[in-house]
């Protein structure tokens, strides 16, 4: 997948976080949205370049038109319409491979937009009715992986929504990823395709307790929930860092297995075996 990095600060930090809960919601998966995105991490005043409490984003799209689109989009809806937000690009992609977005966004300036060059960079100011939207006109792009993902079997709903509360927090610590889906948990683990020839994917009955004895089960004795964690990256190595710290966090009485959806191939060509992930001979609990 096509990444970038959106980097958006406010006068103070809720104002920040209401703008990235804004602009990253319903992009849990592109099979039904335009991007997967998602809050990567806060940033403190000293890490942003206009020295104000911040958020970083991370989005990903299948192509880098689909993405310039859908983060123009979602600036201009989201972070634009925010109070005190200005827009910052966060990540020094392929060369020759950006994305365009303030300079497709300063036509809501009406002709009073303003533009700004400083160290190399270009910046669009447009005039709001509390002041200006400051906005990076060129934002980095790198190749991304989407879809790394595992499953957490429990002998209960609750035990196991509470094991994977505790993974997405693990994981969250890891920087270059994000958990797309609500909350970082899927409930509606998916398989490629379906009987109804216009759909991508659909329930993975495999792993629905409620279908065991009506179709054959992958669920060992006992399962009676199962949530899957899917993780975007930027990067390999930050993909298997936070499943491993996910999966160890996962491990608490009443997690009966650690499993992970096999796609045969299908999704792609980056393929993250459990086995290999955590290092073989190493449990995870």
């Amino acid at each position: 997948m096509t990444a970038c990095r959106v980097i958006v600060t406010a006068i103070n930090p809720r104002w920040a976080e209401i703008a990235a809960v804004a602009a990253t919601g319903y992009a849990a998966s592109v099979i039904g949205c335009d991007a997967e995105a998602g809050i990567e991490r806060t940033l403190s005043p000293d890490e942003t370049p206009d020295g104000r409490p911040g958020v970083s984003l991370l989005f990903f799209g299948f192509s880098r038109d689909g993405l310039q689109k859908a983060v123009v989009n979602r600036v201009a809806q989201c972070i634009l319409t925010c109070a005190t937000t200005a827009v910052f690009n966060g990540l020094v992609g392929d060369a020759g491979r950006s994305i365009r977005i303030g300079g497709n966004l300063r036509y809501f300036g009406d002709g009073w937009q303003i533009s700004k060059q400083l160290d190399g960079k270009r910046y669009w100011r447009m005039p709001t009715m509390d002041g200006e939207f400051l906005c990076e006109d060129q934002f980095g792009t790198a190749k991304g992986i989407g879809g790394g993902n595992f499953l957490i079997l429990g002998e209960t709903q609750a035990v196991t929504v509470a094991a994977a509360e505790a993974a997405v927090i693990a994981m969250r610590a890891v920087p270059g990823v994000i958990l797309p889906f609500p909350g970082g948990i899927v409930r509606s683990g998916s398989k490629v395709g379906s009987k109804y020839a216009k759909l991508k994917a659909s329930t993975n009955e495999a792993y629905c307790p409620v279908l065991r004895g009506v179709f054959p089960s992958a669920l060992p004795s006992g399962v009676n929930a199962v949530y899957e964690i899917v993780i975007d990256g930027l990067d390999i190595a930050s993909i298997e860092e936070a499943m491993r710290r996910g999966i160890h966090a996962a491990c608490v009485p009443g997690i009966l297995q650690i499993s992970a959806g096999n796609y045969g191939g299908k999704l792609g060509p980056h393929h993250l075996h459990l086995k290999s992930v955590l290092g073989e001979g190493v449990a995870p609990c």
